[in-house]
C-alpha cells in the first residue's frame, strides 16, 4: 500500500522537460545554482563532493555511488570542498542550446571527478501539499542503491545513453530519469522516513491509507470521520497524527487536493466549466467557486482565461 500512495502522490506531476548531463570536475572548483521549478538529481559516478546551502553551514558530503535528489530544485553549491570560491551555474550551461546534453567542465584537468546531473522540469499544477513538504534533500548512499538493481542498472546505463542520437534517445533518457527519481523516492520513503515528516506520512500505515483515499477518491464525500475509519485510527488520534505529519488538517488536505485537481481540469479545455465542480466533489457550483477564490485569489474563469491567454496564473 505504501508505493501506491506514492503513485498517486506523483501522478499528478507531469514531466514537461529535462536537461541532463555529465560533469567533469578537476582542481578547486565549486558550483553555485539557483532555485528552480524542478527536481534536480546529482550522482556521483567517480570521486566525490560537497553539498551546501546557504542557510546551513554544514554541508552534505558525497561519495562515489552516491545520489542526491532535490526534489523542489532548492538552490545549493556543489564543490570540491566547503568554503571555495564558486562559479554560477548558469554562466556554465549558458552555451547548450534548449533541450541538448552534453559534458560540462568545471575547475582544471586532470578531470577526476565525474558527477551525472540531471533537472526535471514538472508542470507546478500537479504539485500536491505533500509533494511541497518532501526535504529540500535526500541523499541515498551507494550501499542503499546496491540493493535496489532496478535503480543502479539504470544510473549505470545513463551515462552511456546520455551521448546516443538514436530515435527516440531522447524520451528514453526523460523516462529513465523519471525512473531514478521515482526509485529514490521509494527508498527513502521505507529507509528515511525519520529523516522528514512528509516521508514518514508516506510511510505510516494509517495516515498512508487516508493520503491514499484523499489522492486517489478526492471526489468522495470524505469527513474526518470516514478517513479516520480508512485509517483504522480514532477520530481524534488520526487528527492530531495527520496534522504532525502532514502538516495541516486533513479536510484542508482534501480540498487542497481538489483545487489542485480543478486547475489541472480548467487547464484542459476540452473539460465543460461547469462540470467541474462535480468531479473533484463539490456539490454546489457556488462553494467551488468560494473556495477556488480563496484559495487562489480568481475566480476559476479567470484561471482558464489566464491560462488560454498564457498570462501568470498563480
Amino acid at each position: 500500500m505504501h508505493d501506491d500512495v506514492l503513485s498517486e502522490m506523483l501522478r499528478s506531476l507531469w514531466l514537461t522537460d529535462i536537461f541532463h548531463s555529465v560533469w567533469e570536475a578537476g582542481g578547486t572548483w565549486g558550483v553555485k545554482g539557483h532555485d528552480d521549478k524542478c527536481a534536480i538529481v546529482h550522482y556521483m559516478l567517480n570521486s566525490s563532493c560537497v553539498i551546501a546551502f546557504g542557510d546551513d553551514p554544514k554541508p552534505v558530503e558525497l561519495h562515489e555511488g552516491d545520489l542526491a535528489i532535490f526534489p523542489h530544485g532548492t538552490a545549493h553549491v556543489f564543490a570540491a570542498e566547503y568554503g571555495v570560491q564558486t562559479t554560477p551555474l548558469s554562466a556554465l550551461v549558458q552555451d547548450f542550446p534548449p533541450g541538448e546534453s552534453g559534458v560540462v567542465r568545471v575547475g582544471t584537468p586532470p578531470y577526476r571527478t565525474r558527477m551525472l546531473c540531471a533537472s526535471l522540469h514538472y508542470s507546478a499544477i500537479g504539485e500536491s501539499g505533500l509533494y511541497s513538504a518532501l526535504p529540500r534533500i535526500i541523499v541515498l548512499r551507494r550501499h542503499m542503491i546496491e540493493g535496489e538493481p532496478l535503480l543502479l542498472r539504470t544510473l549505470d546505463c545513463l551515462p552511456s545513453e546520455i551521448g546516443r542520437t538514436a530515435p527516440g534517445s531522447r524520451l528514453v533518457t526523460l523516462r529513465a530519469f523519471e525512473t531514478v527519481f521515482v526509485l529514490s523516492l521509494r527508498i527513502a520513503m521505507e529507509q528515511l522516513a525519520e529523516e522528514s515528516s512528509a516521508l514518514t506520512a508516506l510511510h505510516h500505515p494509517g495516515i498512508s491509507k487516508a493520503l491514499m483515499s484523499i489522492h486517489g477518491s478526492y471526489a468522495e464525500p470524505w469527513t474526518v470521520e470516514s478517513l479516520s475509519r480508512e485509517a483504522g485510527m480514532s477520530r481524534s488520534v488520526f487528527s492530531q497524527v495527520f496534522r504532525d505529519l502532514v502538516g495541516e488538517s486533513p479536510m484542508r488536505y482534501l480540498t487542497a487536493r481538489r483545487l489542485q485537481e480543478a486547475r489541472r481540469l480548467l487547464a484542459d479545455t476540452s473539460v465543460a466549466q461547469q462540470d467541474i465542480a462535480q468531479r473533484i466533489g463539490y456539490r454546489s457550483q457556488v462553494g467551488f467557486h468560494l473556495a477556488f477564490r480563496k484559495e487562489f485569489d480568481m475566480t476559476p474563469g479567470d484561471y482558464r482565461s489566464r491560462r488560454a491567454s498564457g498570462k501568470p496564473s498563480s
